[in-house]
C-alpha cells in the first residue's frame, strides 16, 4: 500500500511541479530539464540492474517514435497547456487518457470488439469532459486553448499506448531497458532543439531547480520503477487504479500549494470523467506509462530478464 499512496503522490505532484518550473522557465526548458534528470536516475537503475540497451537499428526506430508519442510531444503540450490553465484542470484534461485509448484500440486494433459496456463508459466519460468545460456557457469556461493542448496530450499517450502494443510488446528487452532508451532518446533530441529555439532563463530560482528534479528523478524516472514493483507485488489490475486517484492529489496541492481556483463544474466533471472511464475497463492487460504522467490500460510491456 505504501508504494500505492507514493505513486498516486508522484504522478498527482506532477502538475503542480511543471507549474512551479514554468515560473522561470520555458515549456521546452520545462521538458528538457524532467526529460534529462529522468534519463540520468534511469540510467543509474540500468547500471545498478545490470541490464543493457536494446540494440538494433529497428527496435531504435519504433523507440524514436514512442519517445515521440509519449514523452517529447505530450510533455511539451502539458507544459504550454499550464501556461493558460491551472495544473488542476490540466490533470483533468489527463485522466481523459483511459477514454481516448480505448477509442483508440477500437479504432485501430480490429480485434478488439466494442461492448455495451464500453460504449457507455466512453458516452460517461465525454459527458465529464463537456461538464469540465462548462459548454452550456462557453465564455465563463476554462482557456479553450489550454484544455485544447492538454487534451491533445492525452490523445498522444492514447496513440502511443497503441504504438507501443503493435510494436515493441513483443521484443525480449525488459520495460526497464526500453523505458531508459526512450527517454534518453526524448532528451537529447530535446537537448538538440531547445538551446537552438529559446534562450537561457535571467533568473532560475532555487524551488524552480528542485521542482525540475523532482519532476524529472521522481516523476519521470524512478515512479516507472516504483509502479513495475506495484504491479508484480499487487497486480496490474490494481495498479492501474492509481490512474483515477491522480486527478484529486493534482486538485487538492494546486488549490492547497498554488491557491488555484475552480468552479463547481471541474470536479464534478472530473469525477464523472474517472467514472467513465471505470465502467469502460474492459479485462485487459496493462500498459506501463513509460513515464507518462499516467498508466494507460492496454497492454503490458514485456517481461524481459528482471
Amino acid at each position: 500500500m505504501r508504494r500505492y499512496l507514493l505513486l498516486t503522490a508522484i504522478w498527482g505532484a506532477s502538475f503542480l511541479l511543471i507549474k512551479l518550473g514554468l515560473e522561470a522557465l520555458v515549456p521546452l526548458q520545462v521538458v528538457l530539464a524532467r526529460m534529462g534528470f529522468g534519463a540520468l536516475v534511469m540510467a543509474v537503475v540500468m547500471v545498478t540492474r545490470r541490464e543493457a540497451l536494446p540494440r538494433g537499428t529497428r527496435v531504435w526506430g519504433q523507440l524514436f517514435v514512442a519517445a515521440n508519442l509519449l514523452n517529447t510531444v505530450p510533455f511539451t503540450l502539458f507544459a504550454y497547456a499550464e501556461q493558460r490553465i491551472p495544473s488542476a484542470m490540466a490533470a483533468i484534461c489527463n485522466a481523459t487518457t483511459p477514454l481516448f485509448t480505448l477509442v483508440v484500440v477500437m479504432l485501430a486494433l480490429p480485434e478488439e470488439r466494442p461492448t455495451p459496456r464500453r460504449f457507455a463508459g466512453l458516452a460517461l466519460g465525454f459527458v465529464g469532459v463537456f461538464v469540465v468545460l462548462g459548454a452550456w456557457n462557453a465564455a465563463a469556461g476554462p482557456d479553450a486553448i489550454g484544455v485544447g493542448l492538454a487534451l491533445a496530450a492525452a490523445v498522444c499517450y492514447a496513440i502511443g499506448g497503441v504504438y507501443l502494443r503493435r510494436t515493441l510488446s513483443k521484443t525480449p528487452y525488459s520495460g526497464l531497458a526500453l523505458t531508459t532508451a526512450q527517454l534518453w532518446i526524448g532528451a537529447i533530441e530535446l537537448a538538440i532543439v531547445t538551446p537552438a529555439v529559446t534562450d537561457a532563463p535571467a533568473h532560475l530560482p532555487a524551488r524552480v531547480v528542485i521542482a525540475m528534479a523532482v519532476l524529472g528523478a521522481l516523476g519521470t524516472g524512478l515512479a516507472y520503477a516504483l509502479q513495475h514493483a506495484l504491479i508484480r507485488s499487487a497486480g496490474a489490475t490494481f495498479a492501474s487504479t492509481v490512474t483515477y486517484w491522480i486527478p484529486v492529489v493534482s486538485i487538492a496541492l494546486g488549490v492547497v500549494v498554488l491557491g488555484e481556483r475552480l468552479a463547481w463544474n471541474a470536479p464534478v466533471g472530473a469525477a464523472i470523467i474517472i467514472a467513465g472511464a471505470l465502467v469502460s475497463r474492459a479485462r485487459t492487460r496493462v500498459v506501463t506509462p513509460v513515464c507518462a504522467v499516467a498508466p494507460l490500460e492496454l497492454a503490458s510491456w514485456p517481461r524481459g530478464p528482471s
